[in-house]
């Protein structure tokens, strides 16, 4: 005979770790305010909800308008680490559009986010650093890190932090040095960024190839290069086995040995030979890198007559490339090699 039984098991579509939405315009409010409620269970909940909820952007206009975002604020300084991690994943996810970026400043959620570097949780110092990354790839994000003054601090901990969140901090320097390089100098950068290149992650020698060309682009850069033996180090990666390391290698030196130091110590450090092979790599931007490389260490005397059985490598790729950057290229540092005084 059947009799009535009432299942313990929740509906199907019913999650017991996330706060139930109300409905339409009401669902952000009462967010707002489980976020600031003394039950923690309720303010996790509502994080998690809210990490669903805020992925549209149009939810995210509106989560400012109740006034959320200071909420997040408040709650970086929770002594939950889950109500942490999850409040620096919800601001992560709003980084990752222009209005949440832009709230970002508005808000000034970057100084106290950056108070979670020392965070003892793992997740919690990745989604720090993957927000304040996210929110500099446009203008005016990396002001904002700037004018914090964190280039130093972001430095610092390239030297012990974990290896996945070393590369979103070299990602966030280099936005932050298409703006300023004056703070990246000061940090001595450029040491940290060397001792990089022989990691034996390829991302992270990638990064840090990018970015010692970043910061070589002002002069005092290119002589911090020459002062800190960078150029050996980039040369051993021409021939690296990642092609974006040989290619963003091949870049770093093209920047620094414009200054008559950067030649010499190039050519010194044999870096004609790697920049050579680069002319038939597979990656177009290491070939073009290389080229230009090379024009700029035809330039020296010494450098141009090496480069002179070159100039029929050069020719075949000037007529046969299929990059019109690299056959300008090319053609321009045919000129360079047989020029005569």
């Amino acid at each position: 005979m059947a009799t009535t039984r009432i299942t313990a098991q929740l509906p199907p579509n019913i999650d017991p770790t996330k706060a139930p939405l109300a409905y339409g315009d009401r669902a952000l409010p009462k967010l707002n305010r489980e976020l600031n409620s003394t039950m923690l269970i309720t303010r996790q909940r509502a994080l998690m909800a809210l990490c669903d909820v805020i992925h549209n952007a149009e939810h995210i206009c509106t989560a400012l308008k109740v006034g959320i975002v200071g909420s997040l604020r408040r709650l970086l300084s929770d002594t939950d680490p889950v109500v942490r991690m999850k409040t620096t994943e919800v601001l992560f996810i709003m980084a990752g559009h222009a209005v949440g970026r832009r709230a970002f400043l508005e808000n000034y959620i970057i100084i106290p986010l950056a108070g979670l570097f020392d965070d003892e949780v793992y997740d919690v110092r990745l989604n720090t650093h993957k927000a304040i990354q996210m929110s500099t790839q446009s203008p005016p994000g990396p002001d904002g890190v700037i004018n914090a003054r964190l280039v130093e601090s972001l430095v610092n901990k390239l030297k012990i932090e974990e290896d996945d969140i070393r590369e979103v901090i070299l990602d966030t320097l280099h936005s932050c040095m298409f703006v300023d390089t004056d703070q990246a100098l000061e940090a001595s950068a450029m040491s940290v960024f060397t001792m990089l290149l022989s990691h034996d992650r390829p991302s992270i020698r990638c990064k840090a190839a990018r970015d010692i060309m970043d910061l070589s682009f002002p002069l005092d850069g290119k002589k911090k290069a020459c002062e800190e033996s960078t150029i050996p180090s980039l040369v051993i990666l021409l021939r690296d086995d990642n092609a974006e390391v040989r290619a963003k290698a091949a870049g770093a030196l093209m920047v620094i040995t414009i200054t008559t130091e950067g030649k010499y110590k190039a050519i010194d450090s044999k870096a004609i030979p790697g920049l050579v092979s680069l002319l038939s790599d597979v990656n177009s931007e290491a070939r073009l890198n290389a080229i230009k490389a090379i024009t700029t260490l035809a330039e020296a005397p010494s450098g141009r007559q090496t480069l002179q059985e070159v100039t029929e490598k050069l020719q075949f790729i000037q007529d046969t490339d299929t990059s019109e950057a690299v056959i300008k290229a090319a053609k321009a540092a045919i000129k360079v090699i047989t020029w005569k005084p």
